[in-house]
């Protein structure tokens, strides 16, 4: 797990960001053989990029197979980061080398109904579980955008 010590010193909390995506097919599928090296280019450019706070670190450079799996579905691959606030979330994800990736996104993934990612505040200097990510989505998914999970489109600010 890569850990910055960066927080959001105007609220004490940084914002959680959970995502999930379905592969078209196994990461060892020669079709999906640029994947793993794709997602561990933009792991390093989002550790380096303002406001990075953490990352679930998953090795797939020298492990194409690693996946962490919290769902039954074995081509369901998650992605779990934390950032000082959404500003910096937005400005990653919505820019450079990571928006040229998310445009891609189809030619290796298959679309999920509902949401497929979830933000929430966590106080500044705690990581939640895994466990916790796919509660957040679920919550999302089922009650729709709230303080206890939300998305980009509607946004909540922490509360105490």
């Amino acid at each position: 797990m890569q850990r910055s010590t960066e927080t959001n010193g105007m609220t004490g909390f940084n914002v959680a960001q959970f995502n999930i995506a379905r592969m078209r097919a196994p990461i060892t599928d020669p079709d999906m053989a640029d994947l793993p090296q794709v997602l561990e280019h933009i792991d390093a450019l989002g550790k380096q990029a303002d406001g990075f706070v953490w990352i679930l670190d998953i090795d797939r450079t020298s492990n194409p197979a690693a996946v962490i799996a919290p769902y039954p579905d074995p081509l369901i691959i998650v992605n779990y980061t934390v950032w000082r606030d959404i500003d910096a979330l937005w400005k990653f994800t919505y820019a450079g080398e990571h928006l040229q990736v998310l445009r891609s996104r189809r030619d290796w993934f298959t679309p999920l109904g509902g949401p497929q990612n979830v933000l929430w505040w966590v106080p500044a200097g705690q990581i939640p579980t895994l466990d916790e990510a796919v509660e957040r989505l679920e919550h999302l998914r089922q009650h729709g955008p709230t303080p206890h999970a939300f998305h980009f489109r509607a946004r909540f600010e922490p509360t105490v």
